[in-house]
């Protein structure tokens, strides 16, 4: 998750399916550590870089594939397990969309965002790990 200290969480807007929005997300290459994914998929999706903002939440949720993202996965493989990472910045960040991922982006405080994220998981990270403003 990406937020402002006032407690503005970023939100992106996939491509596919278009009426998801999520936080940062993405997938582990083979041999990388979950630490060094969260700031490789932070540069792919943003164009930010983490740098020494970068905090493991330590936690992970496990939870079934959804059907738009099937064809991700061999057939075999039934769950996904995501690992929560958070990055504060003062303000709003320069965001660098990546057009191939995502079609837009929004900066809401934080029971909106949580509210307007797709992703049961997503909703309850923001709403546990982001403060509220203040």
């Amino acid at each position: 998750m990406v937020y402002t200290r006032t407690g503005e969480v970023l939100l992106l807007q996939r491509r596919h399916p278009p009426d998801f929005w999520q936080s940062v997300t993405g997938s582990l290459k083979r041999g990388e550590s979950p630490d060094s994914a969260a700031r490789r998929e932070l540069e792919e999706e943003t164009g930010l870089e983490a740098g020494s903002r970068l905090v493991d939440c330590r936690q992970q949720n496990r939870f079934p594939i959804l059907p738009a993202w099937r064809h991700r996965y061999d057939p075999e493989v039934l769950y996904n397990t995501e690992s929560v990472y958070r990055t504060e910045y003062e303000d709003r960040p320069e965001i660098r969309l990546n057009p191939e991922e995502h079609r837009s982006l929004l900066w809401l405080p934080r029971d909106l965002a949580a509210q307007q994220a797709s992703s049961h998981t997503n909703q309850a990270a923001i709403l546990e790990w982001v403060p509220t403003a203040g």
